[in-house]
C-alpha cells in the first residue's frame, strides 16, 4: 500500500465517521465537547451554522450519525449491545439551554454583505428547510430572497406534517424566525401556479423547494365506495395540524412502514385511535421507519403487523368496515427481490378508518413543460447533483422537491449546495465551483501526558432520554412525549463520546520501533508489518481490518523496512499510543474540517467565525 497523504482533508473527515455521515458535515465531536464543558450557546451557534435548525434537528432528525459512530462499532467488537452516542439528542441539549440574547451571536458570526448583490433578487418557492437554508445562506451576503408559501407560515412540512407531540410549534417559530429576521421576505397564502409568471417577475433566480406534497394513493377495490374514511397519511396529518380533524374510529389501520405512518399511527392513539394497528407489505427490519420510530409507535400501544399486502376494502352501504389483506413472502429472481403470496388464506382485519401512508410522490403541474425545464420519466427534474441547477439555468431545486422524499438534514444540505451555485451565477463565476472547506490539524498536547481534551473513555450504556407519562401524552395531541436529557445526563451521555475528531498522527522519523504502542493499544489496531496489498495487508494485522469502508493509516517505512499500520475502524482515540510512546512519534491532534457556503470560500478565514473556530 502507498503511504496515507494525511495532508489530504477527505481522510481525517472520513475517520470521524459521525461528520461524514452527516449530509450537512456538523462537527459532531466538537459541539458534544462544548456541551459537556456547558458552554450550550457555541454548542448551538456551531450547528446553526451547518445544520441550520438545531432545535428541530434536535428533535426530528433521521439522525444518518448515529449508525456511523465509531461507539456502537467498539462495544460490538468488544461483545456488547452496540449503542452509538445520542447525537441528535446532545444536539437538542445545545437548543434547549441556549441563552436568550443568542441572536447577537448569531449575526456577529455572518459573512460581510457583498457590494452590489441588493441588485439581485432571488425567490423561493415554499418555505421549507430547503428554501430557508437557501435565505439563510443568501441573504446576509445582501441579495434579496422571497420566499412564497402556500401556507400563512412558514416551516413547509416541518410544521404542518411533523406532530406536535414530536416538535413544538414554538421551537419551529423560533428558529423560522432567526432566519425571516435577516430581511427575508415571507409571502404567505400565495401558492405558485405557474412557473412562467414567476420568472416573467424577472428574479435573477428561482428556487424550488416546495416538498413532496402529494401522497400516494391505493387503488384497490373498495376505495372509491368507502373513501369517506379512507385518508391519504400526509394530507391527514395536515388536517389534523390545520384543526379539521379532531377525532378518528375506535379501530384504525394505517398501510405503510415508513416515518409518515409512524405519525399517523401515533396521531391516531390520541385522537381516540384504541385499537390502531400499522400493517406493512415487508418485513419488519425492512421498514423505512427508524428503529427508535418504530419502538416509540409500539411503546404506546401501536401493533405493526408486516408480510401483508392490501387487497380490497369491505364495506357495507359505504361505510367502510374492514380491509382484506394477503400474506407475502419475499424470494431473491434474477439477482432482484420480489414480494409473492405464501398461499396462505387471505387475512381480515375489522376497521373504522383507514390512513394510507405507503409513499409520497412530486406534482409539478405549475410547472409548464416548455420553459427549458427537463423532466425525467417519473416526473422528476433533472438536475445536476452537485450544483443542484435545472436545466433551465435560473432554476434549481432542492429537498423532496429535487430527488424524493428524504429528510430535513438532506433539506439542509441541499440548500446549502444550491445557495453556492446561486451566488456563483450571479456573480459570473464557475457554477460547480465549491468553495474549500477550512481545515487545520493542530496538536492537543499540554503536558507530557496531558491534552486539552478529556481522553477516559466512559464505559457507561446509552442513557434513554425520558418521556413524559404515558397516560398524559395518549390524551393531548400537544404534549411533547420527549422530555430532553437534564443536564447531568447529558454530561455522562457527552462522556461516551469518542473525540473522533482528534486523531492519532504518526511521524515515522521519530519511531524507535519499540513497539510500546502496539502493546498499550486496548483496541489491537496498531501494527508494524511488511507491507503488502490492501485485501492481504488486512488479514495480518494484531486484529484483522474487517471493514472495507474504513481506511488503513499507513506510514512510509520505517528503519527495518516495515511500515506501520493502524486500522482507524475500532480507534478509540484515547491517546495511550501517544502517551507510551517514549520519541513523540505518536501526537493527538485535533482535525478541523469545516464546509464553506456561498460566498466564504478562500477569505472565510478572515472572517470572525473562523477567527472563533480556529482559536
Amino acid at each position: 500500500m502507498q503511504p496515507t497523504d494525511i495532508r489530504n482533508p477527505q481522510y481525517f473527515h472520513k475517520v470521524v465517521d459521525c461528520q461524514w455521515a452527516c449530509p450537512a458535515h456538523t462537527r459532531v465531536p466538537e459541539y458534544i465537547r462544548l456541551i459537556a464543558a456547558g458552554r450550550f450557546d457555541d454548542a448551538y451557534l456551531l450547528n446553526w451554522d451547518s445544520n441550520v435548525f438545531p432545535g428541530i434537528l434536535g428533535r426530528t432528525c433521521d439522525r444518518p450519525c448515529e449508525p456511523a459512530c465509531r461507539r456502537g462499532r467498539v462495544e460490538e467488537s468488544n461483545g456488547e449491545k452496540p449503542e452509538p452516542v445520542a447525537i441528535c439528542r446532545l444536539k437538542r441539549v445545545a437548543a434547549d439551554n441556549r441563552s436568550e440574547g443568542i441572536e447577537a451571536r448569531m449575526r456577529a458570526r455572518l459573512p460581510e454583505r457583498i457590494p452590489g448583490a441588493e441588485r439581485f433578487h432571488i425567490a423561493c418557492v415554499g418555505a421549507g428547510p430547503a428554501s430557508l437554508t437557501v435565505a439563510r445562506d443568501l441573504a446576509p451576503l445582501g441579495y434579496r430572497v422571497t420566499i412564497f408559501e402556500t401556507d400563512a407560515r412558514s416551516g413547509g412540512f416541518m410544521r404542518t406534517q411533523v406532530p406536535r407531540f414530536r416538535l413544538p410549534e414554538h421551537v419551529i417559530d423560533e428558529e423560522v424566525g432567526y432566519i425571516l429576521d435577516l430581511g427575508v421576505e415571507l409571502v404567505g397564502n400565495h401558492p405558485i401556479d405557474s412557473m412562467r409568471a414567476l420568472l416573467d417577475r424577472n428574479f435573477d433566480a428561482v428556487f424550488v423547494g416546495c416538498g413532496a406534497p402529494r401522497g400516494r394513493d391505493l387503488h384497490i377495490p373498495g376505495r372509491e365506495e368507502a373513501k369517506a374514511k379512507i385518508h391519504v397519511g400526509i394530507e391527514w396529518l395536515a388536517s389534523v395540524y390545520f384543526g379539521h380533524v379532531t377525532k378518528v374510529g375506535r379501530r384504525v389501520l394505517v398501510l405503510g412502514g415508513g416515518t409518515t405512518a409512524m405519525d399517523c399511527c401515533r396521531s391516531a392513539r390520541r385522537l381516540g385511535g384504541d385499537d390502531v394497528k400499522v400493517i406493512v407489505r415487508s418485513g419488519y427490519g425492512e421498514m423505512k421507519a427508524s428503529p427508535w420510530e418504530k419502538e416509540d409507535a409500539e411503546h404506546e400501544g401501536v401493533e405493526i403487523l408486516n408480510w401483508l399486502n392490501p387487497k380490497a376494502f369491505v364495506h357495507e352501504n359505504g361505510r367502510l368496515t374492514g380491509m382484506w389483506f394477503t400474506p407475502m413472502r419475499a424470494e431473491q429472481s434474477g439477482g432482484g427481490r420480489k414480494l409473492l403470496p405464501t398461499g396462505e388464506p387471505d387475512r381480515f382485519f375489522e376497521c373504522d378508518e383507514v390512513l394510507i401512508a405507503v409513499g409520497q410522490e412530486n406534482a409539478f403541474p405549475w410547472i409548464e413543460r416548455d420553459l427549458g425545464i427537463e423532466f425525467d420519466e417519473w416526473g422528476m427534474p433533472k438536475l445536476d447533483k452537485l450544483t443542484m441547477q435545472s436545466t433551465h439555468p435560473r432554476v434549481f431545486f432542492g429537498g423532496d422537491a429535487a430527488f424524493g422524499p428524504k429528510n430535513i438534514i438532506w433539506a439542509v444540505e441541499h440548500g446549502h449546495q444550491a445557495a453556492i451555485s446561486i451566488h456563483n451565477l450571479l456573480q459570473h463565476e464557475d457554477i460547480r465551483k465549491r468553495p474549500p472547506p477550512l481545515t487545520n490539524l493542530v496538536s492537543q498536547k499540554m503536558g507530557i501526558h496531558e491534552w486539552s481534551y478529556d481522553n477516559d473513555i466512559s464505559p457507561d450504556q446509552r442513557y434513554a432520554v425520558p418521556w413524559a407519562p404515558k397516560e398524559k401524552t395518549l390524551k393531548n395531541i400537544r404534549q411533547e412525549v420527549e422530555l430532553g436529557f437534564d443536564l447531568p445526563t447529558a454530561w455522562k451521555e457527552a462522556q461516551r463520546c469518542l473525540n473522533c475528531d482528534v486523531q492519532t498522527v504518526f511521524t515515522r522519523d521519530l519511531c524507535i520501533e519499540c513497539d510500546a504502542c502496539v502493546d498499550v493499544c486496548p483496541m489491537d489496531c496498531i501494527t508494524f508489518t511488511v507491507n503488502g496489498d490492501e485485501a492481504e495487508l488486512r488479514t495480518r494485522l494484531t486484529a484483522p481490518a474487517r471493514n472495507p469502508e474504513q481506511d488503513l493509516y499507513v506510514s512510509e517505512p520505517v528503519k527495518t523496512g516495515r511500515v506501520m499500520v493502524k486500522d482507524e475502524d475500532v480507534c478509540l482515540h484515547c491517546g495511550l499510543c501517544a502517551e507510551r510512546c517514549p520519541t513523540g512519534a505518536w501526537d493527538m491532534r485535533r482535525f478541523l474540517f469545516v464546509e464553506s457556503y456561498a460566498g466564504r470560500g478562500e477569505e472565510y478565514s478572515a472572517l470572525p467565525l473562523k477567527k472563533k473556530v480556529a482559536a
